[in-house]
């Protein structure tokens, strides 16, 4: 009896706004506060790898085409500098929501913002975890929003503060995930050929498949 399988055939693609996974059509990234002063300020992880990391998820999020919601924090003020240079290569002229607030989701401007791609699904990357992480983050949840904060993507002032919120938000009903889990996610199939060679690209930016080999 030949019990190995002649052809390889997937399902048909899902309904992908109504699929319970991540997916292109039903997620939206929220990146907050990758600004100078907060980068420099985080101790729970290295900060280079941070920032290496953010870009990866920035990667992702070009190569599946979400929606971005950008937000700063007293730029406007003359307090603070803008986004750091290596994420606004990435993303370009997009629009960018400065605020005074801590809490994000008390802005107006990106509240609407948030709300108008209509995406229910939120993939969450902002610094600190402790503050401008988790209170968006229990505001959106509160609202109905399933929040998905990108862990190896986030710091705070230091591991007990980082580890602490992470804790919080997934008591309150946060989806933690990783860089590796999102990219995987969203590409589900390596017949999704459009975007196939743009995994790999990011997995060999990140490392991962030198790691493997």
């Amino acid at each position: 009896m030949n019990l190995i399988p002649s052809t390889m055939s997937s399902f048909p693609i899902r309904n992908p706004q109504k699929d319970i996974l991540l997916t292109p059509q039903n997620a939206v990234l929220i990146i907050i506060d990758y600004q100078p002063t907060q980068v420099n300020s985080i101790s729970s992880m290295n900060r280079q790898q941070l920032i290496d990391n953010i870009v990866v998820t920035v990667m992702a999020a070009k190569t599946y085409n979400l929606p971005v919601i950008l937000s700063t924090v007293n730029v406007k003020t003359g307090a603070n500098k803008d986004t750091i240079p290596q994420i606004k290569e990435i993303l370009g002229n997009i629009s960018s929501y400065d605020r005074t607030s801590i809490n994000a989701w008390e802005d107006k401007e990106f509240n609407e913002a948030v709300k108008a791609t209509g995406r229910k699904k939120l993939l969450m990357a902002a610094l600190w975890t402790e503050a401008c992480l988790t209170f968006p983050t229990l505001d959106a949840l509160n609202e109905g929003y399933e929040v998905y904060p990108i862990v190896d993507a986030i710091g705070g002032t230091s591991l007990i503060a980082h580890e602490a919120a992470l804790r919080r938000v997934e008591q309150a009903g946060a989806k933690l995930t990783t860089n590796a889990q999102l990219v995987c996610e969203l590409q589900r199939d390596w017949n999704r050929k459009e975007t196939a060679g743009g995994m790999v690209n990011i997995f060999q930016h990140s490392g991962v498949f030198l790691k493997l080999e």
